[in-house]
């Protein structure tokens, strides 16, 4: 974890060294994610696929995000799979305010087979976009690649344990310019210069297995594990003057149950 922080922190050093910086504590929570797909084939090769997910947090004590999508793929061949399609979300702030987001994406996977191995690149463009008050503070339409690496084992009849690695990097978080000053203790000079950050802000894993109860019905299960790091910039919205300029850090684990039907 210390490794991830320290590059993070390389990647973010052009950036504090024009402003006085802080990463606050790591932060820790547990949860749950129950999730559902229904994958429809229209023609060879062409999917429909409809999905949503309801999540738990605060040790399972809070309802804090539901989504729900659609979406089509399409298999090139054996080796190449592609992919489009559109997100709701709806999700909490710090507050407990229900806030909707709106994400459509695109995605391309690469797939390679050695005996009952799988091994699956799946890079998937997103752009999201959200209603804030502030936008010195926030980007309305966030964009970020995620790149995901997937393994699975085929080995065995109803069972195929997998594992998953993916990095998700952002592309057009706020940037600015600022003064530190050591004798006040504030920010001066303070200039927006657009949305141009670019940074890794979050590391997840996962483990788990699918269970083939038959031909259309399926389960998943899988532990989660996932390292978040965001930007939080506190800026006057009618000044604009900058209050302070930190990085969250957060770990989030989750047990995660699945259904999946396809026809």
């Amino acid at each position: 974890m210390r490794k991830a922080v320290l590059f993070l922190a390389m990647l973010l050093l052009p950036l504090m060294s024009q402003a006085q910086t802080t990463v606050e504590d790591l932060d820790a929570d547990f949860g749950a994610r129950f999730g559902l797909s229904v994958d429809k084939k229209l023609m060879k090769g062409l999917h429909l696929v409809a999905d949503g997910q309801l999540r738990l947090t605060d040790d399972f004590s809070t309802f804090s995000r539901w989504e729900a999508g659609l979406g089509l793929t399409y298999k090139i061949n054996k080796m190449f799979k592609v992919g489009a399609g559109y997100t709701f979300i709806d999700k909490t702030n710090s507050t407990g305010v229900w806030i909707p987001r709106h994400r459509v994406y695109a995605d391309g996977t690469a797939t390679f087979r050695y005996g009952d191995w799988r091994f699956a690149l799946r890079e998937r463009l997103q752009l999201t976009h959200r209603e804030y008050n502030n936008t010195y503070e926030h980007n309305p339409y966030l964009l970020a690649l995620k790149s995901r690496l997937k393994v699975t084992y085929k080995g065995f009849d109803d069972w195929e344990p997998y594992g998953t690695v993916e990095v998700r990097n952002v592309f057009n978080d706020p940037t600015c310019s600022a003064t530190w000053n050591t004798t006040t203790g504030k920010y001066t000079n303070y200039e927006f210069t657009g949305y141009n950050d670019a940074y890794v802000n979050r590391i997840r894993g996962t483990i788990g297995t699918q269970w083939s109860i038959n031909k259309h019905h399926a389960l998943d299960f899988y532990l989660l594990g996932e390292y978040c790091y965001d930007k939080s910039l506190d800026v006057d919205k009618d000044g604009p003057y900058l209050k302070s300029l930190s990085y969250t850090q957060k770990f989030n684990g989750a047990l995660c149950v699945g259904y999946n039907f396809s026809f």
